[in-house]
């Protein structure tokens, strides 16, 4: 049904929650999977170097997401393509679903920005009316 699936992680429990079914559906239906972390970058970078620095900064700040991420795919023996960014989280992860072609993307429906996401509207309910495929947010 799906041929490519696309998984963001902030690396909080209801991501990783969101990660195992997206592993199953991946494993069961044969779909590729591709995971995405985002560095946010809270200001309007001036230079580029400042971009490469915040990624510099994302693969260190993800870098237990990503083994964590790699042993559970290893584990149910599904394929992992990971990719690391910075930028805004919902611009970015619609961007990657876009250029990947993402049959689905599979997210947490809270993550670390839980009081941000409760002032403002939640990063799952932009993904999900921005998101260029069907999107399933897992609680």
């Amino acid at each position: 049904m799906f041929a490519k699936i696309l998984h963001a992680n902030d690396g909080s429990d209801p991501a990783f929650r969101a990660f195992a079914l997206a592993l199953d559906i991946s494993k069961h239906g044969t779909a590729a999977l591709d995971m995405v972390c985002v560095e946010e970058i809270p200001h309007m970078p001036e230079y580029i170097e400042e971009v490469r620095e915040e990624t510099r900064v994302a693969g260190r700040r993800f870098h237990s997401v990503l083994q964590k991420a790699h042993g559970m795919a290893e584990q149910r023996e599904v394929k992992l393509q990971t990719h690391l960014r910075a930028g805004h989280p919902v611009r970015t992860i619609v961007d990657l679903a876009n250029e990947l072609g993402a049959d689905l993307l599979v997210i947490g429906a809270t993550g670390h920005s839980q009081l941000y996401e409760r002032m403002i509207r939640s990063r799952a309910d932009r993904l999900v009316h921005l998101a260029p495929c069907p999107v399933l947010v897992v609680k």
